[in-house]
């Protein structure tokens, strides 16, 4: 046994996080690309404009039901997973020392941070790397207290919300972010007029800087307006949970529990997310009390719904002929990371008018489209990648600034010895 703490050695990997990763990425990518194509900013009557709006609107419904929210959910609850597969690591090298998690955790943050101030404002890591910074603390928690608050944490935002309708939207915990937000937009000329095209019509990388400075807060303005915060912490610890059971490593084992869950989140699943994309399109939103009923079914749908595709993967897993096909994946998987901030620079070069200039003026069935496409170069650079280098590009980098050894990228040959 060693003395010291490493990374995940390519045999010890569980292949159904990467699949499940890699299909993750895949869902991110299509709720995030309506988002660059400055889509979702388009005003009613101008998507109603535009060519196939019929089939845009399908999908909008679509996409509300069982896109949006189901895999960052995915997402988060892998990150829980890694947590505690660190932990198992403090816990077999005889140290107790948590050093390692915080480098991981703070170097996150500051490829968070330059993915939000350099490329895209919707970035997410940020708040995963605060968030986890608080994991530790519960690490020593016990399985029912743990699922309990992770419940709890869930069904927190009809609280939050509630006391916003009671104080007629008085007490908001988003409004500094907002209001620093809009002044700073105002400096950089970003007005409620020019907002929907303005990164289409500034050409400039400097300009997506601009930005940026006002999209970082504007960002946690809907981050904290919406409750994201106690949603993506529940993640976490469910995460915890089932890394600390092993659930991921023996599935054949866990089948019966697996099928449990599948059924009873899709028994409720299902018919909350139907509701919840039909809300979606009604005018009431907190501090309007009939708002609560978007925070109630947004509750009763997400994560439930999340957790139907998880388990519903790892089922199809354990059988030999869809394992061989979902593996197709797992490279995505492997260089999560790197596919996210590509996702973020391809978005930028396609749509931005520093790039290709398609932003604001396609519908919805062209950017999914474009969404689909995108991965699949994915799929196709990433499977390719690991035949010849052991690591993701952004992978290798944060491994070294975690680990402090030289790990380098080397050919598959060398493979069986190394560590990743």
């Amino acid at each position: 046994m060693h003395n010291y703490i490493s990374p995940v050695i390519q045999k010890e990997r569980a292949e159904i996080l990467d699949v499940l990763r890699g299909i993750a990425l895949l869902g991110i990518c299509i709720a995030n690309y309506p988002v660059f194509a400055m889509y979702v900013f388009q005003a009613p009557q101008t998507q109603a404009a535009m060519p196939k709006a019929n089939i845009d609107t399908a999908l909008k419904y679509f996409q509300a039901a069982f896109i949006e929210g189901k895999f960052y959910s995915l997402f988060s609850l892998l990150f829980g997973i890694g947590f505690s597969i660190i932990l198992q690591k403090i816990k077999r090298s005889g140290k107790h020392s948590l050093s390692v998690f915080y480098r991981r955790i703070i170097i996150l943050l500051l490829i968070g941070l330059a993915h939000a101030l350099i490329l895209w404002d919707g970035d997410i890591l940020v708040l995963y790397a605060l968030l986890g910074l608080l994991l530790p603390l519960f690490r020593n928690m016990k399985d029912r207290s743990m699922l309990i608050l992770s419940g709890i944490l869930i069904l927190s935002p009809l609280f939050f919300d509630l006391v916003r309708v009671i104080s007629g939207g008085r007490w908001d915990l988003a409004l500094i972010f907002r209001q620093l937000a809009f002044s700073i937009s105002e400096n950089s000329g970003i007005t409620e007029n020019n907002y929907t095209n303005w990164l289409v019509l500034h050409k400039s990388f400097g300009d997506v800087l601009e930005w940026n400075k006002s999209g970082f807060f504007f960002r946690w303005d809907m981050l904290l307006g919406t409750n994201r915060l106690p949603k993506v912490f529940a993640m976490f610890l469910l995460g915890l949970y089932v890394g600390r059971k092993m659930i991921y490593a023996n599935l054949e084992e866990n089948r019966p529990f697996l099928k449990k869950v599948r059924n009873r989140s899709l028994l409720l699943g299902l018919p909350a997310t139907i509701v919840h994309a039909y809300l979606q399109n009604d005018p009431y939103r907190i501090p309007d009390v009939v708002g609560l009923l978007d925070t109630l079914f947004y509750a009763l749908s997400v994560i439930p719904l999340s957790l139907f595709y998880i388990t519903s993967i790892c089922l199809l897993f354990i059988k030999p002929s869809w394992q061989k096909k979902l593996l197709v994946f797992a490279p995505v998987g492997r260089m999560a990371l790197t596919n996210y901030i590509m996702q973020s620079v391809l978005g930028i070069f396609i749509f931005y008018g520093m790039g290709l200039g398609w932003g604001a003026t396609i519908g919805l069935v062209n950017v999914m489209s474009i969404a689909l496409a995108v991965y699949m170069l994915q799929l196709i650079y990433s499977n390719w990648w690991f035949k010849y280098f052991q690591f993701g590009p952004l992978e290798w980098v944060w491994r070294q600034l975690t680990y402090g050894k030289r790990l380098p990228i080397i050919s598959k040959s060398d493979r069986a010895s190394l560590t990743i």
